[in-house]
């Protein structure tokens, strides 16, 4: 019986394979500009960090990059063909949506994982220092000056936020096109007025990746709890509203052309035929 699961699992793995290593680079590409952008305009040696003295300026650049870097992963042919998650409370949702496998979710969720923090770690071999001492400190996220629990509210908040606008967006016929662009334009908006309260985590696979080579975990269990609770109440409420069967699958931009497999939906349509 243990065999017969393993092997099932394995078959899983074998036929899909290619999208759960297309959310680790998704995440990993995402971590690396992160660090790249922090370090650039936060490190106090840094020549840019120097001509620009004006933070808030500085915060609206890094904004502007994250945002920007989120669109063009989300369009990418990567994120088209895996969703362009790369982050574990987004598929946790899509799985509670009841539109992923249970196995692609846990693959996806752990190469989440992975690609975040490769990402940070060839970030830090790329920037060394700058990026791995104070200030930046690779670059985590932790309470800001308010607190724990106005960073806990700040994360849930954005959270909620994020999911009902790309459940609304791309399930909407004329809006669904624009989905990564509402999604990147959000990102930055969080950047320049979240991250005061939290550093703008978001993303449990993204807020673990820093902390572990930093090893600094002040409120991470918040970072793990308020992304993930305000994306699923958001999903159930959008549910309530708008009704669950107008979700049409776990991707971000439903992207389903002619020769380009979505494994979401097949799975979906295959688990609705299998026999009871």
């Amino acid at each position: 019986m243990k065999t017969n699961r393993t092997l099932s699992i394995l078959k899983i793995f074998q036929q899909n394979y290619p999208e759960y290593f297309m959310e680790a680079a998704e995440l990993g590409l995402f971590m690396i500009v992160a660090s790249v952008a922090t370090t650039i305009l936060e490190y106090p040696l840094s020549p840019l960090y120097q001509a620009i003295p004006n933070s808030f300026v500085r915060l609206v650049l890094i904004g502007i990059t994250m945002g920007a870097t989120a669109i063009a992963l989300i369009y990418s042919p990567w994120g088209k063909q895996s969703g362009a998650h790369f982050n574990p409370a987004v598929t946790l949702t899509f799985l509670r949506l009841g539109k992923m496998q249970k196995w692609d979710a846990i693959f996806y969720i752990v190469f989440q994982f992975i690609g975040g923090w490769i990402g940070l770690l060839l970030a830090a071999q790329l920037i060394r220092l700058p990026f791995t001492r104070p200030p930046i400190n690779y670059i985590v996220t932790v309470p800001g000056a308010s607190g724990i629990w106005f960073a806990f509210v700040g994360e849930f908040i954005i959270a909620f936020i994020q999911m009902s606008v790309v459940l609304y967006i791309s399930n909407t016929r004329k809006l669904a096109p624009y989905t990564g662009v509402f999604a990147g334009c959000l990102v930055t908006t969080y950047v320049i007025v979240e991250s005061p309260l939290s550093g703008f985590g978001m993303n449990p696979a993204r807020t673990f990746a820093s902390a572990l080579p930093a090893n600094i975990w002040p409120g991470i269990w918040l970072y793990f709890v308020a992304p993930i609770t305000g994306m699923l109440l958001a999903s159930e409420v959008y549910g309530l509203l708008r009704g669950f069967h107008r979700i049409k699958c776990a991707k971000l931009v439903h992207f389903h052309h002619i020769g380009n497999r979505c494994i979401h939906c097949d799975a979906r349509l295959k688990k609705v035929h299998e026999p009871v």
